[in-house]
């Protein structure tokens, strides 16, 4: 197949992002350091590239928020982000030795061990789901399944009620939609809205766990605003976004992601039902080829030179997760789906140095649980309507289906 030149696709069309796997080889092979015309971006594409830029934060600075191009809201919608909190760098958008702090806190809730103890309870939420399915089998498994199970899970986790679990989704989408640039305005009043909506929530769950501390995250953050060394309640609500959007996002789109994968390919399927042992590595090969968290930013700090390109001072790149993982420098016949891949797990779906993702070990396990029971319980997946009328979410940050509606058919005995 001849390719494109990068300069030939609009890297803000929805449609391109539904499945932009062809844009990435274009990329890959004529500019794999390549200044997006429209919003002056430079997407980096090729795994080492990016690797480079992730492990050196000295030239490549992850306090890049006053650098980003976000589109201007609409009126409606700038008064309303006027009245909300300040939404101060801590995890995401900082550099050490500032990251550091935060890193240390975050980093101990998610432990190997920790995540592992929490088998127990992600079971018990995926068999309440999976109970709820119904007796004809008709489900749509991004809102039936892939929702809640990352939402209950992470709501369980920081303190929020089950009956409230869900509006962590809704406060994510509105949090990290404005980001990926190809929202309306009216949804952009939304966002706005929710924000506001969803700080006053965790504005008052603060001042409830100060007066009386629970056994959950937002206790623990809520302590650290007095004392030694302290948090303003700017940041805990800044860190509780944070640990909200990672928590349930990125799981939400790999467990829709996976399921498409393996009903487009039945004999992996079969092959995983003969061999669960091979559902750990199968989750690593849905993170390389459909990684849900496409994108993150990073800005120069000086003129500097990458995949030999000349970078100035201040310029923005966009490290393309989803680009670099299916690099054919790095990876043998990386188009192709393989639950048996040896090398899979140097994948960069969680990214990599002193920001890989925290919860990474978290959407692992999650998933991990959910398919061992989804191909235990089940002998049948059906999609419904064509694949090609399946939608993706309008943002050029994530990678995630708004729908995956599907037939279940269950195993003879299963309950």
């Amino acid at each position: 197949m001849t390719l494109k030149r990068p300069e030939e696709y609009d890297f803000l069309d929805p449609q391109l992002q539904r499945c932009p796997f062809e844009f990435y080889a274009s990329l890959r092979e004529y500019a794999p350091v390549y200044r997006e015309p429209r919003t002056g971006y430079w997407i980096v594409s090729r795994y080492d590239d990016l690797l480079e830029v992730k492990k050196d934060p000295r030239r490549f600075s992850n306090d890049y928020v006053r650098a980003i191009s976000i589109k201007k809201p609409p009126p409606e919608a700038l008064a309303l982000y006027r009245q909300a909190m300040r939404r101060p760098a801590t995890l995401q958008r900082t550099d050490p030795p500032v990251h550091t702090r935060y890193r240390k806190l975050i980093g101990r809730t998610f432990t190997v061990s920790r995540v592992r103890a929490m088998t127990p309870d992600i079971l018990r939420v995926v068999d309440h789901l999976l109970g709820r399915f119904p007796a004809d089998g008709r489900i749509d498994f991004v809102r039936d399944f892939g929702v809640p199970l990352p939402c209950f899970i992470i709501a369980d986790q920081i303190g929020v009620p089950r009956e409230q679990a869900l509006m962590l989704k809704v406060w994510s989408d509105a949090l990290l939609d404005p980001v990926g640039l190809m929202i309306t305005p009216e949804r952009e009043v939304e966002c706005a809205r929710l924000t506001l909506e969803f700080q006053q929530y965790f504005k008052e769950q603060i001042e409830a766990r100060r007066r009386e501390p629970r056994d959950d995250i937002l206790s623990d953050l809520s302590s650290r605003i007095e004392g030694e060394d302290p948090f303003t309640v700017e940041e805990v609500i800044n860190l509780i976004e944070q640990i909200m959007t990672g928590g349930n996002e990125s799981t939400t789109g790999l467990l829709g992601s996976a399921m498409l994968q393996l009903i487009r390919h039945p004999e992996q399927q079969q092959y995983l039902r003969a061999h669960p042992e091979g559902i750990e590595n199968f989750v690593e090969e849905a993170l390389r080829t459909e990684t849900p968290v496409q994108s993150n930013f990073r800005v120069t700090t000086e003129a500097t030179e990458l995949g030999g390109v000349q970078l100035p001072k201040g310029a923005v790149l966009v490290l393309r997760y989803g680009a670099a993982n299916r690099d054919e420098r790095r990876f043998a016949d990386p188009e192709t789906f393989d639950v048996c891949r040896r090398d899979v797990a140097a994948h960069v779906a969680f990214g990599a140095g002193i920001h890989h993702c925290p919860g990474g070990m978290l959407a692992r396990q999650e998933t991990l649980v959910a398919f061992t029971e989804l191909l235990r319980r089940f002998e049948r997946f059906e999609l419904l309507v064509p694949e090609e009328e399946l939608q993706y979410h309008p943002t050029f940050f994530l990678r995630g289906l708004r729908s995956l509606p599907l037939r279940v058919v269950r195993a003879a005995g299963a309950h």
